[in-house]
């Protein structure tokens, strides 16, 4: 792992973009780049990325959802706080998305979603499009959004179930 002390915010940021407007988003460096990031921006006190993904995980091993509201909560943020951070490009969603991508993960936050569709697993309109968004930034092919949440949603779900093969 490279040492990224001296690099700022915005040059991280930049490598970033430059790798994925190049199509490279499977490459080493690019994968750094994405955990420091999202290293980054947990330890300036925001939302956890490891607890968020402690719980999606769990999640997805029990087979459910879970909420936005929810994974404040794993990272005591007050709901209030935690909002403005939750969703939109760079938000916590989207660095959980990184994350997933680095460590090889199912796109755990395909099955976190608004309280609305706790039971039916389905997103709303706007977060179904942040989460596309966020796939396509990473270099997935989405025909068609919600077919490609669906296929994202099994995906954890099958995950989850080889987990307790695993354990």
């Amino acid at each position: 792992m490279a040492n990224w002390s001296e690099k700022k915010d915005a040059e991280i940021d930049q490598w970033i973009r430059n790798h994925e407007q190049k199509g490279a988003t499977g490459a080493p460096l690019y994968l750094q780049l994405l955990e420091e990031r999202a290293r980054r921006s947990q330890s300036k006190g925001h939302l956890s990325i490891d607890k968020s993904l402690d719980l999606l995980s769990q999640a997805a091993i029990d087979q459910r959802c879970v909420t936005y509201g929810d994974l404040a909560k794993a990272s005591n943020v007050e709901w209030s706080q935690a909002r403005h951070r939750m969703s939109g490009a760079n938000g916590h969603l989207d660095r959980l998305l990184d994350v997933c991508h680095v460590r090889n993960l199912p796109m755990l936050p395909a099955i976190c979603v608004n309280e609305s569709g706790r039971v039916t697993g389905e997103l709303e309109a706007s977060a179904l499009e942040g989460f596309v968004a966020g796939a396509r930034r990473l270099g997935f092919a989405v025909a068609d959004e919600l077919s490609f949440h669906h296929q994202a949603r099994d995906a954890c779900w099958q995950w989850g179930r080889a987990q307790l093969r695993i354990g």
